[in-house]
This record gives C-alpha cells, structure tokens and sequence, in this order.
C-alpha cells in the first residue's frame, strides 16, 4: 500500500518558496493518472499536484466542467525555485521540468512492473493492481481523508478506466474494494459513464476507419496479433480509446496501433492473455507499461518502419500459447451412431463423462451429451440409437489449435467436450472439455504457467536414475507418447520430501515403450496386457546401459533392478469395495483414478515438456493448504480402504482432513464390514512402517475405523508404550533366537495381547490371518493373561514345562507386553537366556548303555534330570550320575 511518508515526502513546512514538492504523471495523462495525481495531491496538501500539457480527450472534458474545484495547477504555473522531491504517480518516466536536478528526490507509485530504465537512486512503490489510483485510495483510507463527490467520482474513473470497469483481467479484489469505498463516499456513477463512454471526435473517428482498413491479423504461435497502422498528424485527442474500440470488435491476443502523430510515431498496444506481454514489446520501442496495456512513442521513424521491426520480433517475444495438445485427454472414447442410448448412459455412469463423440467413417458426425441421453432415458428410449438424440455435427480442433480458438470453437457451437483430430489423417486423437479450458483460462488469468519440477528432480535423483528417466523420455518422445511420474513421488517432491522410488504412467502404449527400451538398452520384459502394465527389468552388464548412465569401474551403480511402466487408465468399480476393473484412458482420468487430490500431481518428461507440473485436480492448492481431499463423493464407497490412508497421509504429512471429506468418511465407515481381511492388513501393515504409526492409530480410532473393523479394537496410551518399546526393541544376543521375530506378527501380538480368547479368535478370522502369524498372537495373548497369575516363585522346572510349547515370537510378544509386570518379565528372560537351552549330561544312549528298554521312562527319567538342573537340585555331573542311579534303581529288574 503507498505510503505517503516514503520517497517523496515532505516533512515539515512544506509551503511553495526555496524547496518545492511535485507531484507528476506521464503526457497524454488518462483518467488513471489525472485520479493518482489527485489523490496523491489530497495525501500531501502542501506538494503541488501538475498537470501535464496534453490530457486525453474526455479527460480534458472532465476537467473543464469539473476542474474548477480540484486542486491542480498547470505546468506553466509551477514557480521557477527548485525542486526538492517529486512524487511520480502512473509512470517511471520523468520529463525534463525546470528546477529539477541531481539531487532531486524521485519517489515512485505505480502499477506497472519495475521498469529497468529507472533510476536505481529513486524509492518506489510499486502494486500490481489494476490501477495506480487503487494504492493511493487505500491510503486515504487509512489516513481516514474523505474525498467530496468530485474527487471521489474521478478517482472511481482513474480505476474503472483502467480495469474495464472491473473487468480486465489484472485487476484484484483490492480494486473493487477501493471502488466499493468511494461509491460510500458519494462517487457518481452516472457521470463516470458519461466520460468513460465518451463518443469519439470527427478526427478520432477518421483514424479509426483508417486503422480499421490497415488491419491485419498475423498467427503468432497459434495467437491472433493485429497490427493497424494510420496516420493523424494534427490530432490532439488520443489514441488509446480507440486501441480499445479495436480490441473489442477483433478480440485478438495481442492488438498493436501504430499511427503516425505529429511528427513521431506513436504505438498503443493491449493484450488478453499473459502470452503477449505487450509492456516488454513497448519497452524495445523505448515505452513501457504492464503485460496488458502499453504504449511508445517513437520519434525518427516511419509507421511502416515500426511495423516491420515489431513484426521482426514478435516470434521471439511472444511466448507459445497453451495448444488443444497440451489440455487434450488421448485416446477418447467413442460411440458409433448406432449405438444405444442405454450403452451411453452406462459409461457415463461407469466413467463420469458428460459427453460422447460419435464418429462414423473415422470422422466426427455428433456429440451425445450426458444431458440427452438422461432425457433419453426418463422417456424410455434406452434402446434407440444415439444418432437420434446426439447434438449433430462435424466439430473437431486440432492439437495445434490455441487454447483462445477452442474457446472460440466451444461458444460458437456450445459443444462442451470437442474431439481433436489429427490434422493429416483426420483420426480422433483426442477429446478436450470445458472444465479443461476452464482450468487453463484460470491459469492463464493468474498468470500462472506450468511450474516446472526440473531443478528440484535434478538434486532428487542419483545421476544414473536421471539418465533411466532421460532414456525412458526419449523413447517415449520417440513414440509420440507422454510420459508421466505420477503420485507419492512427485507429491513429496513439491514438499521438499524426496524420495527415490517412482511409477511412471505412458499416455500410451507403456508395452511397447519397455520393449523399445529392452531393445536398446538389453534388459527383459514382463507384461500384463490386460492392464497394459510393464516391467523393464535391467540388465546391469549391457554396455549399452553401462554407456548411457556413464558406468566406471570405481563407482557402484545407483539403479533399480527393474522400472514400472503403466499405461494411462481409468477404472471403474463394478461394486462397492470390489477391486476396480481397468481400461485405457488419458494421464487426467489416470489421475483422477487416484485416492486424494495431493496425490494426483504429475512431473512430465518428454520433450520440451521435461520438468513440467500437470496439476489437473487441484493437488497443488492442497498441498499448499495442507489438507486431505478426497477426489469424488463416492470415493470411500469405492474403496473404503482409503479411509485409513486418508488418516495415514495426515499423521505423516501433519495435514489435516478437510470438512467434507471427513463428513464422507462418517458416511462411508459401515462399508468396511465388506473389505476383506487381506485387504485390511494390508493398509495396516503400511501403516506399522510409518515413524508415527502410533499416532496413525490414534487417529484411526478416534475416527471410528478400529471399531469398524471390530468392535474390540482401539488405541490407548497403553498400546502406545508397547509399540514404541517394539520400535527400540533389540533382542538380547543371550537370547540367541532362531531368526528375528517379524516386527508385523508382534504388533498384532501386542495389539490383540489384552482381549479376551474369544475376541482374539474373532479379530484373527475378520483379518483373516496366516497361520502363522494367527499362531503367535494366540499363543501370546494365552502366556500374557496366563503368565502374571502364576505363582510367587514358581519352580524353574515348572515355568519351563508351561513355556516350553511356545514359539519365539510368542514368547518375545509377551515378553514385550508384559512391562508392567516385572516377575513374569524375569521368568521369561530366564527362559528364552538360560533355562530352555539346560539340559542333563545323560541322553538315550547312556540310557540304553545302563540296560533300560527304550520306552516312557527314557522321557520321564530325562525330564527329571533336567528338572533337578534348573530347580538348582544338581551342581554337576557327578550328583547327576547319583541321581540316574536312584532313578534306575527304582526301575524293575532287567528281565
């Protein structure tokens, strides 16, 4: 916001005598700049507000009926003392006035962009706004001036002018504020419209059918330019009015007027998309002015000339506009005339698409449209053919098409999805919607442009995987296919979380590319044509990769065993919870297959497109709010799994779930009683490998998802002690296990360690668990309730015989769960350390050496042995033999 006290301001008396204050704007002084001046003026009563010598022409027509009453003064009749400050306001361009000199303070506000030619001794402050004025009005605001009806009326013009009445695309919400406000101050609408619509003078009006007859439209990387050339001399109005009338009758991308002018050339340029950026086209003429509106004057030069040099340059400083290939969805669906209107309406309830084209003879003859065929169908015409009720015609873009033609295209016929043709063979390529122009119209109004992911990707990888996705590219490129890294990766990427494991997405033939990659670069290939997925599996030892990713001798290789190539698909769900059937689709319907929306960013990689962010569902707005969407309503009903990654994703990313997706999961949770178990254990699995899974589980049962699954499941601070001791948990070495316990078999041990036998039974059927893993957590929730009851003291002999039956994971799960219970801790670490591994120095053979038959007292004779050992009853072999000799003598004599 302008700041009166910077730059230009005077402290102090600051009354006209040997020090002045100025306040300037540029010549040919619009309605913006004469309102900056005023309010400038009304910030800074003791600095004199100048008029410069030429005003436009309704401005001149204001100020004669109006000017009596506002505090300006002519250049003429500025005093000749010198001039301390000067306050610029609607340019940074200062003209020669007398009194000036190096010492001159120079202070700036503007709404244009910085202009490099400015003084770097000058303060400025510069807001993008849509006018100058706005800036200068919130500073009236805060220093709680209020203008009268005059000054209000022409400040609300200086903003109107200079946003099309709150139209043009620059202007903000802080416009309309600033507009809002002078209207409570009393400005006049009704005299604004008098002088914003002025009607043009006899001489205007000649110029203008004379630029209207030099008009000519030049294609500029799929953009209209139009360049009308005049001559005037002798004309005092100006020329940007008319500029404006001839924007709106050609609505071209880029309009420049060049009219000779009294002796110099004058040229007036605007501009409807951030594609022409006619302020840096002004600025080679020596002009300047924002990328919508600007203008030059050019002095030494004729018209002509000044046509031919713009037109020079226009290639080079026009960026390319958004083309149909960029937005397009490949590969669309089509519908033959013949085809039923039930067979429409079931995919657009299978896909959620709006429209169809129908094609016969591989050329586009209608389009059916969601709207037709539900009307269709309410009169019970299922089984008549699409041809009847499809709105009819030949309407096609190609992918070269400017995203501004198939605006153009989508208003003239109102076809809301237009098919794109390949312009030589006139095949179907493509279909293009309104929501995907929508969202590029919206970008392209933000000033937004594909953000590109290339500098971050570039420090992500190891060179060798960057060189993997370089050669992935260009046989893609090679294909005429785009190539994607879609989901978690490119998601952590914006975040700053890089990983390194990516899936990449072809929109296209994904087979074909990991064959043409095998082909080059040796490796094999393993696919699944149904679902069009590949994987490329390396061949480390091919000299050809070896060569590509730049291998030598003294360095390992940073690459995958095998890379994931998925060819761009939809899904559908032929029931709730069912896995979804698959068909080939485009990378936007491959996205939005996808759980959430900050999961559905893709980098681009081919081409020039390398590094590109395709952003097509709002990820990238979430990712920056931080929070979990969900993509449709019916998504959790789709796969209720995604309730729990939507708690996963928030705990690890510390986001949080938006409103109405938490409201859609309330609504969902009775669906997971129809998800089978494998499925369930394994989104918890994913879950156990998270560094917050305790607060994951947390979550989970505070959202109800637990006790969905099964009532007797929760979270506490209990469960959360446990599985924080399993994260730092280390076998003792004097342990001397077998194998590592598995980390997923003593969770759900521990998890399950304090429900009942019968509710483990229940929770181990609903998960549906390995044999294995069912086994440990039983036997483990058996020796945790069993073990704390057991008695003060128990013998050695008499725990081992209750232990001995146990498997390790079980013993180490209750050993785990039992914390709080330090006498069964001690029984256990003496079991699995020392008392299982103790046994007598006697075996069978000794037996069978002292004459005793083999039979039941060869295991009754042993286990009293062992039992003497760890009940400390034997000390060494010695009272060992003592013993077997009292035990065989109890014995019958041999036959």
């Amino acid at each position: 916001m302008y700041n009166a006290r910077r730059g230009g301001a005077v402290s102090g008396n600051t009354s006209v005598g040997p020090a002045m204050h100025l306040i300037l704007t540029h010549e040919q002084a619009d309605f913006d700049g004469t309102a900056a001046l005023l309010a400038a003026k009304l910030l800074q009563p003791q600095a004199l507000a100048v008029l410069p010598r030429r005003l436009n022409r309704n401005v001149r027509a204001f100020l004669t009926l109006y000017g009596d009453t506002l505090p300006f003064i002519d250049l003429d009749d500025v005093p000749r003392d010198p001039v301390d400050s000067v306050t610029l306001v609607d340019t940074q361009s200062l003209s020669s006035i007398k009194g000036t000199s190096a010492s001159t303070r120079v202070h700036v506000v503007d709404h244009h962009p910085p202009a490099a030619s400015r003084d770097p001794a000058w303060t400025a402050d510069i807001q993008l706004l849509g006018s100058t004025t706005s800036s200068l009005v919130e500073a009236l605001q805060e220093a709680s001036l209020t203008p009268d009806t005059v000054a209000a009326t022409l400040l609300l013009m200086g903003i109107y002018e200079d946003t099309g009445s709150l139209t043009y695309a620059g202007t903000t919400s802080r416009d309309l504020l600033a507009c809002a406000w002078l209207l409570e101050q009393g400005a006049s609408l009704a005299i604004a419209d008098d002088f914003l619509n002025n009607p043009l003078s006899t001489e205007q009006r000649r110029l203008y059918d004379r630029l209207l007859d030099s008009a000519e439209t030049h294609i500029v990387h799929g953009l209209s330019i139009v360049i009308a050339c005049g001559t005037a001399e002798g004309m005092q109005d100006e020329v940007s009015t008319l500029a404006h009338k001839l924007r709106d009758l050609f609505d071209p991308a880029g309009l420049f007027v060049i009219v000779a002018l009294n002796g110099s050339v004058q040229m007036v340029a605007r501009s409807t998309t951030n594609a022409v950026d006619v302020g840096r086209l002004a600025e080679h003429f020596g002009g300047g002015g924002h990328n919508r509106a600007a203008a030059a004057l050019i002095r030494g030069r004729r018209p002509e000339d000044v046509r031919d040099e713009l037109l020079q340059i226009l290639e080079t400083a026009i960026r390319p506009a958004r083309t149909v290939g960029e937005i397009m969805s490949r590969e669309p669906q089509l519908l033959a005339p013949t085809a039923r209107v039930s067979e429409a309406a079931e995919r657009m309830q299978r896909f959620g698409h709006e429209g169809y084209p129908v094609v016969e003879g591989g050329h586009v003859v209608g389009l059916i449209t969601r709207r037709a065929v539900d009307r269709a169908m309410s009169h019970a015409m299922g089984a008549r053919p699409v041809s009847s009720v499809m709105d009819v015609g030949a309407v096609v873009v190609s992918p070269a098409d400017s995203v501004q033609h198939l605006q153009r295209v989508m208003i003239q016929h109102d076809w809301g999805q237009v098919p794109v043709a390949d312009p030589e063979t006139g095949e179907i390529i493509g279909i293009v919607t309104r929501t995907d122009l929508l969202r590029t119209l919206a970008a392209e109004a933000s000033g937004a442009r594909p953000a590109s992911l290339a500098p971050r990707l570039e420090t992500a990888l190891s060179p060798e995987r960057l060189v993997l996705l370089r050669l992935a590219a260009h046989q893609a490129e090679a294909q005429g296919d785009a190539i994607y890294i879609v989901g978690g990766f490119v998601r952590d990427l914006v975040l700053g979380l890089p990983g390194v494991d990516f899936d990449l997405v072809v929109e296209g033939d994904a087979i074909a590319l990991a064959r043409g990659l095998a082909a080059s670069y040796g490796g094999r290939v393993s696919s699944h044509t149904r679902f069009g997925t590949a994987k490329w599996h390396l061949d480390l030892r091919h000299a050809g990769l070896l060569r590509a990713v730049g291998a030598r001798d003294d360095m390992p290789l940073d690459l995958p065993a095998s890379l994931d190539l998925v060819s761009a698909r939809t899904e559908f769900y032929a029931h709730p919870t069912a896995l979804p059937s698959v068909q080939r689709g485009s990378i936007k319907l491959d996205l939005h297959r996808r759980d959430f929306t900050i999961n559905t960013l893709a980098l681009r990689l081919d081409g020039r497109h390398y590094g590109e962010l395709l952003d097509p569902w709002g990820g990238g707005r979430d990712l920056s709010d931080r929070v979990i969407r969900v993509l449709h309503s019916i998504s959790f009903i789709d796969d209720p799994t995604r309730m729990l990654r939507a708690a996963r994703l928030e705990q690890r990313l510390a986001f949080a779930i938006e409103p109405r997706t938490l409201e859609l999961m309330q609504q969902a949770i009775p669906m997971l009683d129809r998800v089978s178990g494998e499925r369930l254990r394994d989104e918890l699995g994913l879950v156990l490998e998270e560094a917050c899974a305790g607060a994951i589980m947390t979550r989970l049962d505070a959202l109800g998802l637990l006790s969905a699954i099964h009532p007797a499941l929760g979270w506490d601070a209990w469960l959360e002690a446990r599985l924080s001791d399993l994260r730092a948990f280390r076998p003792p070495e004097a342990w001397q296990l077998h194998e590592p316990p598995q980390a997923e078999r003593l969770f759900y041990a521990l998890w399950l360690a304090r429900l009942d036998a019968n509710q483990v039974a229940a929770v181990c059927d609903r998960l549906h668990f390995p044999l294995a893993t069912r086994a440990v957590v039983v036997d483990a929730n058996r020796l945790t309730h069993a073990i704390p009851r057991w008695p003060m003291g128990i013998a050695p002999s008499d725990a081992v015989a209750r232990l001995e039956d146990a498997g390790e994971e079980s013993l180490v799960a209750a050993w785990l769960a039992l914390a709080d219970s330090p006498q069964a801790r001690e029984i256990l670490t003496a079991y699995l350390a020392t008392w299982r591994r103790v046994a007598p120095v006697t075996d069978g053979r000794a037996l069978r050496e002292a004459g005793l038959p083999p039979g039941p007292a060869y295991s009754r004779i042993l286990a009293t042995l062992r039992s003497a050992w760890l009940d400390g009853q034997l000390e060494n072999s010695d009272q060992e033999r003592e013993l077997l000799r009292t035990l065989l003598g109890e014995k019958p004599p041999r036959g």
